[in-house]
């Protein structure tokens, strides 16, 4: 049963006429007539849900009159902000009220996510994809290893959703470290105190907060901080299990670096509660120092700040050494998939991933982050320029229905920002690459994780909120992690999990 404030039904008239994609543009099936009587030899119509990451948008704007027209589909789609994404989706699997596709926005999928791919709610696209022969923009355009990253059991259940490996960035107000006088951080320990000191100084005059963030400490963030304490390195019990990332060792040190930072007013102290809108608001306000986000976005937090403190520069700080390694995540390069409901008719199933091998195109992915010359860009000196109106329609939101070719400065560049500026991002993340690190549970798949983990997540997560901000001792935190992994439910969990990292090696 879907929430209708997070509903939108929006009818696109569609050209009749298939504008050909170069060369890898998919062969429409001959007319025919449905079971209901309808020719399919027209548009594709097609229900999708799929996250909102910025305004809702409108569909019968020119970005999307246009894609729409060159993947020939009539998107009938339902956007759900992302911060309320896995909660609206188990709603939607528990009714059963499938749309015919689920743009998923993560490889580490819900519980809720797990159990309706093993109780067949998804199609097995294994026997259509073949040895994709007849795929060859997702064979040659996506990320080494994606499909396998989106199996379960062996069997292929989603295409991917491309993204750069470069995404998230641990941003700070440059312009507030230069009248300060703090140097750029290069550790974790440099940034705590530039940190600190940026509080202490108070240069938004309105109650300045350190590092903001919302969810389960800094969400977006939490992983950029796993990184350099070590959480990400592969970690084994005595049996050979893999101990899940937020139950080892390096992941509690993190917990106690977060809870110094939270006792030194560093942390915002609403982040336990904090919704991601709530997040994004402290920052385009100019109240929030330091905030981890696609780098992409830098560009909209600044141009936002500056209404109010036109001084206002964020930065990516670079790969700042921790005690184990460098606080860069990054992506395998698959950002979720696209699940085809077994509800859709065979026919149809083929169509759609027709349309999504079309979408996975070098036209429609420069046609996706760039949008049309002379509306959304004008080529001055060789060189695009966005015009306003990309800003407003070309965001993240914009990609979200389409496979993508793998762009590595595809979340890293801004659409609306000049050629400059996105320049200057790639200096920023350049050693990214070099320094990150991959969650090694992305894409892992075991029954007995998924059965044991939501029976104790709540648990887990107001046991690490209240060592965080001082209710309970750290001895006492461990102690309760301990508990968790010595328990035969986890252990056994840990096995599978051990097995399955052997798989997507």
């Amino acid at each position: 049963m879907l929430i209708n404030s997070y509903r939108i039904r929006i009818w696109v008239i569609v050209s009749a006429l298939v504008l050909l994609i170069g060369g890898c543009s998919p062969e429409l099936p001959p007319p025919r007539t449905t079971a209901n009587g309808e020719a399919d030899n027209g548009p594709l119509h097609v229900r999708i849900i799929g996250g909102l990451y910025s305004e809702l948008p409108d569909m019968n704007n020119a970005f999307w009159t246009e894609l729409q027209k060159r993947l020939h589909i009539k998107l009938d789609p339902e956007w759900i902000p992302s911060g309320d994404f896995n909660t609206k989706i188990d709603l939607i699997l528990a009714s059963g009220n499938l749309p015919d596709i689920i743009a998923y926005p993560s490889q580490q999928l819900s519980p809720s996510m797990q159990s309706a791919i093993q109780n067949k709610a998804f199609w097995d696209l294994t026997p259509f994809l073949g040895d994709l022969s007849q795929f060859p923009n997702i064979k040659n355009n996506t990320p080494p290893n994606a499909l396998k990253g989106l199996s379960m059991d062996g069997k292929i259940y989603a295409l991917p959703r491309s993204r750069s490996r470069i995404d998230l960035s641990l941003n700070i107000r440059k312009d507030w470290l230069d009248q300060l006088n703090i140097p750029v951080p290069t550790t974790l320990d440099e940034y705590r105190d530039a940190l600190k000191k940026i509080v202490d100084h108070n240069p938004s005059r309105v109650g300045t907060i350190g590092l903001i963030g919302h969810g389960v400490i800094i969400n977006d963030g939490d992983g950029v901080f796993e990184a350099a304490f070590g959480a990400f390195t592969a970690t084994y019990d005595r049996e050979g299990g893999m101990i899940w990332h937020q139950l080892t060792d390096s992941y509690t040190e993190m917990v106690g670096w977060f809870r110094q930072l939270y006792s030194d007013g560093i942390l915002a102290k609403e982040f336990p509660t904090m919704k991601i809108s709530q997040a994004q608001e402290a920052v385009s306000a100019g109240r929030a120092a330091s905030y981890v986000r696609g780098t992409r976005y830098h560009y909209d937090f600044e141009t936002a700040a500056k209404k109010v403190q036109p001084e206002a520069k964020f930065i990516a700080l670079p790969p700042l050494k921790g005690p184990n390694g460098y606080a860069v995540e990054l992506s395998s390069g698959v950002n979720g998939g696209f699940y085809i409901s077994k509800k859709v008719p065979e026919a149809k199933v083929k169509r759609i991933l027709k349309y999504l091998e079309a979408s996975a195109s070098q036209e429609i992915t420069d046609y996706a982050y760039n949008g049309v010359e002379n509306v959304h860009y004008k080529v001055v000196n060789g060189q695009r320029v966005p015009t306003e109106l990309a800003r407003r329609e070309i965001n993240t939101t914009s990609l979200g229905v389409t496979v993508l070719a793998y762009t590595k400065w595809g979340k890293v560049d801004n659409p609306a920002a000049p050629k400059e500026y996105n320049d200057s991002k790639h200096r920023e993340v350049a050693d990214y690459e070099s320094f990150g690190f991959v969650n090694p549970f992305t894409g892992l798949y075991s029954n007995g994780w998924t059965e044991v983990w939501p029976k104790y997540a709540d648990e887990w997560k107001s046991n690490m909120t209240k060592a965080i901000i001082g209710k309970i001792s750290m001895d006492e935190y461990r102690a309760y992690v301990s508990k968790l992994n010595s328990m035969p439910e986890f252990k056994k969990a840990y096995q599978e999990l051990a097995k399955a990292y052997e798989y997507m090696k």
